[in-house]
């Protein structure tokens, strides 16, 4: 009975990851390598959630700076992308979803070629900022559009 107990208690989850601790952390992990490779592994472990799908698209663009290869920073950025565009596919109207696509577009070079749905998604956030709860994502979103 007890080997039953601690192999179910060893297969869950250590944790829930938090959406407001990912949204926080967003910003930060242009500058911080470490903390961008950890939400990119977490992230990666989740599944059903197509809001940190988005996100992990996005830690996963980011993550094209902390590298060094060409290569390597094409390849990364591009498996970031389709992440994200998969989240919206499945989601398109997710507020965050756009929030998180937009704000990758207009940072990416222009060479990258990411930058086609920039005018589309600042108008559906300024449409529906209205429907945030979330204090730190409306602020995010604010942040971006003005």
């Amino acid at each position: 009975m007890t080997a039953v107990v601690l192999a179910v208690t060893a297969s869950a989850p250590a944790f829930a990851l938090d959406p407001e601790y990912v949204r926080l952390s967003y910003e930060q992990a242009v500058k911080n390598e470490k903390l961008c490779k950890t939400l990119i592994e977490q992230l990666s472990k989740e599944s059903g959630n197509v809001v940190f799908l988005g996100y992990l698209g996005a830690f996963q663009t980011i993550w094209a700076n902390h590298t060094s290869s060409p290569l390597s920073k094409l390849n990364t950025f591009n498996k970031g992308k389709k992440n994200i565009e998969q989240a919206l596919k499945m989601a398109p109207e997710n507020i965050e979803l756009h929030f998180i696509r937009l704000s990758i577009q207009v940072n990416s070079p222009d060479f990258l070629q990411y930058s086609s749905h920039i005018n589309e998604d600042k108008k559906f956030i300024k449409s529906n900022i209205h429907k945030v709860n979330s204090k730190s994502l409306k602020a995010m979103c604010y942040k971006l559009i003005n």
